[in-house]
Parts: structure tokens; sequence; C-alpha cells
């Protein structure tokens, strides 16, 4: 991990223009406090990218787009508003040759925007968080050049639940799945149950619900709570969970 912190100070010092990457399902969560905070005393400029826009409804984006300033909603795998973030980019940088870093939590969706901004599969992405293990530089066009980095946790920060509920942590690798699932069930229980059409209020109702459904079952047909939490956070995690109104 120290070898990850060596690569990302480089790009936040050898860079013109930082691009924090967050989650519009969970912007808060997905701020990295030490980034902003060695941005902020570089005097670097941060420009805040939201990505996965298209799972959250607008009304939604419309006001926390007034908490983040610069910021560009996008979204990597519907190619929406990348033309918006160049012009946004460009625009800072006064129309200059300019090096972007892009940073933040492992797993944020930093490769696939990049990807979605190159137009090629220049950064390489898995479904595994951390894949990414050192800079990368790929060239967006004439005038921007972006430098990739891997994603890094707070030095002191130990948020495993956290770390679940946002990917930073591969829902392969959790010790403690169903904690994780029941916490975050229990904050998202209106997109979660319109997800897989159930109509429940405890937690734990709705997570045996979701392994009878999808047949996560042990002996004599019991629902099985950690097959079916493992499930439902890979499911979370690859996005496919999205904010209903």
């Amino acid at each position: 991990m120290p070898s990850f912190w060596k690569h990302v100070n480089y790009v936040l010092k050898e860079s013109d223009i930082i691009i924090e990457v967050l989650d519009a399902r969970m912007i808060n969560e997905t701020r990295h406090q030490e980034l902003e905070q060695k941005v902020q005393q570089l005097g670097k400029q941060i420009l805040y990218v939201i990505t996965k826009c298209d799972m959250v409804p607008l009304e939604e984006l419309k006001k926390k787009k007034q908490m983040l300033t610069p910021s560009v909603f996008i979204s990597s795998r519907d190619h929406l508003g990348t033309t918006i973030l160049k012009k946004k980019i460009l625009e800072l940088s006064q129309g200059n040759k300019v090096t972007v870093g892009v940073v933040g939590y492992p797993n944020v969706g930093k490769s696939s925007l990049i990807n979605a901004l190159s137009g090629r599969g220049a950064a390489r992405t898995s479904a595994e968080s951390g894949y990414t293990k050192g800079m990368q530089k790929i060239r967006v066009d004439s005038k921007i050049t972006l430098l990739d980095t891997p994603g890094v946790f707070p030095k002191d920060e130990k948020d495993i639940m956290k770390y679940g509920k946002i990917g930073a942590i591969d829902y392969a690798k959790i010790k403690d799945p169903e904690l994780i699932a029941l916490q975050l069930i229990e904050e998202e229980k209106d997109c979660i149950c319109q997800y897989y059409d159930l109509a429940e209020d405890d937690p734990e109702i709705i997570l045996e619900q979701i392994a009878l459904k999808f047949k996560k079952t042990g002996r004599g047909g019991k629902p099985d709570l950690e097959a079916a939490a493992r499930f439902f956070l890979k499911e979370w995690q690859a996005g496919k969970i999205q904010k209903y109104l």
C-alpha cells in the first residue's frame, strides 16, 4: 500500500488539474478527504467528476451538484457527459495543454472514466477492486493527457463497512458480508426492495427473501444468508441497483 501512495503523490505533484472520481449514489462516502487535503496543500485545481449519474434521479443530482464546485456528472457506461468533461478541463486550463491526474478510492470508476474519455481501452479495468497497480499515462487528444493512479485508502481510515458499501473492498473478500449487506439494505431499503420486487421492512427478512428468490440456500432449503449477502453486494458493487424515487 505505501508504494501505491508513492504513485499517487507523484501524480498529484506532476498534474495541473486533479480529477477526483466520485460515485453518484454515494458522493459523501466516496470523497477522499486525505487526497483533497493534499490537493489543497499543493495549490492544485480539483475537478469533481461524479460518475454513474444514470443510477440516481436527476433532481437528486442537481441538489448534489450545488455542493461541489467545479463538478461534472457523467456515465462512463453510457458515455454521457464526456464531451462536457473535456470542455470543463480545457476551460480550467484556459485552453492550454494540460496534465490531469485521476484519483479516488479503489474501484470507484477511475479506469472506466479514462476509457470513456480516451475512446479506447487505454486503462485496464476489472470487476475486482484495486486492479490498477501503478501509474498509467494516457493521451486523450493533443491537449489533454491523463495520469491514472491506483486507488488508495486514507491512511488513518479503517472503515470496513464503508469499503464494502462503496466497493473499495471486493464483495468476495469481505469477511462479514452479512453485516455490511444488512446495513446497506437498511440505508437503501426503498431502491433495493423496488429492484428485487419485495415489500418488506426488516433488513434480515429482505436478505432472507433475496436468498430464497435466487436459490441461495443450504440444507433443507434454509436461506444461506452469507451467500445471499455476497450475491447482493456483488450486484450493488456492479452498479445494477439504481436509486429510484
